[in-house]
């Protein structure tokens, strides 16, 4: 079918009313000016994520000669100062097409477009242009990262489409190309993974940082990225807090002006917990379209969901006693705590959303809450949460949304007699269905697994746990998988600044961007082993430091 106004229109009122989407990404953040590539690769990246899905849209070609590019400047990436025949925007999609294509030389472009007079025509050539004049364009007066831009624009919109179910000239290669990238190993040496991580570090900063923003406003000396070089320097270091870490900031960085310490957490603190969530969705929205151009990326799957706290607050909570709340195991401290939904099994480990606790909010509330920002971003096949999650309610939620869930129970005197009973029997393994009371007369169904530990250090029923789930026991396996996000929160808090401040929002943002630090390693690390090796294994290759030293030089330090 042929692209209409109606149907057009429909893609871009769709990306306007989709939260966490935004076109043209210049506008989004004042890291990015119309301009900047990397957003133009963004740009083709939303619009054509979009308009695939549309029922009207089943040609590439066609994506390619609509695709609106009157707000892009390519004048910065034109390296011809004189008047030439042909403008910019009609080479790049002469060029776009050609890489769609794989045609290895410009003879075959010329060579289709002469037999497809309406091609040429809506890519804005009254007459189509010679070899020598395509080959000079693309050799001479193209920048190389414009070429680049083309190729790497060429594969998205081919991924996008072929995802959709559209037709496509050629497969994509689903690994990531770089500029002269030549090497290809094998069995990768240490030197090999750092050389591919730093250029892949560097372009996915490129990617995510700029869903940050703090909203200065125009004028400002000190850049941006400094604030977020600041915040990656901070978790680089053991325990170090903002003061201490911008005077030292202020030598490591190769920027002329770094921000102070206070002026640092002002600016983080006018930030509200809402906003903060807002950038973070959106940083993780285009880590995720990074990754998922790879075979050995899994968007649907299996999410963990569960709550950590801070170290317990050892100060005066007169005031903040909805913020500072109780620990999980109802001792007789006080934390902070948050909650987080991330992918486990299979997929990379990345931090979905993230958000606070407080006081008087229900699992249920929190669980919700997470779970319309993961399906948001993945298809989601189960949920694996702790046994703070063992609510009838929250499970009859899950099993409405149509989702599988494994979660432990409270032994209660019931499940402790039952428990007694298969020992006495020697038995390892038990399920029986189970109905919970939700009040009004209303039930949720559910199944309960006794399973008996290995190596326990009792002898009693306390040998067996306690599971409920709504698909059987053969998603009790999965239930392994939840230990990923224990050890994530390990690295997160390695990762988060050391702050004093009772400001929530300040802690929650601090916690926040611990998770796309944690994210962003793990991001990396995937497409490091997936470019050198073309297969995916759980155990990083590239470490936490590695990814961390590479991001704060695309930061500005060092």
């Amino acid at each position: 079918m042929v692209p209409t106004p109606v149907s057009r229109r429909d893609v871009f009122r769709s990306i306007a009313t989709t939260q966490y989407l935004d076109w043209p990404a210049y506008g989004s953040t004042p890291l990015y000016d119309q301009s900047s590539l990397p957003a133009l690769i963004e740009d083709f990246r939303t619009v054509s994520g979009i308009w695939f899905e549309h029922d009207a849209h089943d040609s590439v070609e066609r994506f390619v000669c609509q695709y609106p590019l009157s707000y892009v400047e390519f004048s910065p990436h034109d390296q011809y100062s004189g008047p030439t025949r042909y403008e910019m925007p009609q080479l790049f999609r002469a060029f776009l097409l050609k890489e769609i294509h794989a045609w290895d030389h410009e003879t075959a472009l010329v060579e289709y477009l002469r037999q497809h007079s309406e091609t040429h025509r809506s890519l804005g050539f009254d007459s189509v242009p010679d070899q020598s004049t395509l080959w000079r364009s693309w050799n001479k007066r193209f920048s190389a990262g414009l070429r680049e831009t083309v190729e790497r624009t060429a594969r998205t919109i081919l991924i996008n489409a072929q995802n959709a179910g559209v037709a496509v000239p050629r497969d994509p290669e689903r690994k990531l190309q770089y500029y002269d990238d030549e090497s290809e190993a094998s069995d990768p040496d240490d030197q090999s993974v750092l050389e591919e991580a730093a250029k892949i570090s560097d372009h996915v900063s490129r990617v995510v940082f700029p869903a940050f923003s703090l909203d200065r406003g125009e004028g400002c000396e000190i850049h941006e990225n400094a604030y977020w070089g600041l915040q990656t320097y901070l978790g680089l270091r053991d325990r170090l807090a903002a003061n201490e870490g911008a005077r030292s900031f202020v030598y490591e960085s190769t920027r002329d002006r770094t921000p102070l310490g206070h002026a640092h957490r002002e600016h983080i603190r006018d930030l509200s917990i809402g906003e903060v969530r807002e950038m973070y969705q959106q940083a993780i929205i285009r880590l995720l379209n990074e990754v998922a151009e790879t075979e050995q990326f899994f968007r649907a799957g299996v999410v963990a969901i569960d709550i950590t706290e801070a170290d317990p607050f050892t100060g005066d909570r007169t005031g903040y006693e909805d913020e500072i709340i109780g620990t999980k195991e109802k001792t007789d401290e006080y934390a902070y705590q948050w909650a987080t939904v991330q992918l486990v099994g299979n997929a990379v480990p990345i931090v979905l959303d993230a958000r606070p606790v407080r006081k008087g909010e229900s699992r249920k509330e929190i669980v919700e809450d997470l779970l319309n920002s993961a399906e948001d971003l993945v298809h989601v096949d189960n949920v694996l949460m702790d046994r703070e999650f063992d609510s009838q309610h929250v499970l009859e939620m899950l099993s409405q949304r149509g989702l599988s869930y494994v979660v432990p129970k409270r032994m209660q005197t019931s499940e402790k007699a039952q428990a007694k009973r298969l020992l006495q029997r020697d038995r390892d393994r038990y399920e029986t269905d189970r109905k919970l009371h939700l009040g009004k007369n209303e039930w949720h169904e559910t199944t309960l697994i006794y399973r008996r530990k290995e190596d326990s250090e009792h002898d009693d029923h306390r040998q067996y746990s306690v599971f409920m789930t709504n698909r059987g026991s053969g998603h009790l396996t999965e239930y392994g998988y939840r230990w990923e996000i224990e050890s994530g929160y390990k690295s997160i808090k390695r990762f988060m600044a050391a702050t004093t401040s009772k400001d929530f929002g300040l802690r929650f943002f601090y916690f926040a961007f611990a998770c796309l630090l944690y994210s962003i390693w793990r991001a990396v690390d995937l497409l490091v082993q997936v470019e050198l090796t073309g297969e995916y294994e759980h155990s990083p290759i590239v470490t936490a430091d590695n990814t961390l030293t590479l991001l704060k030089k695309e930061t500005g330090i060092g």
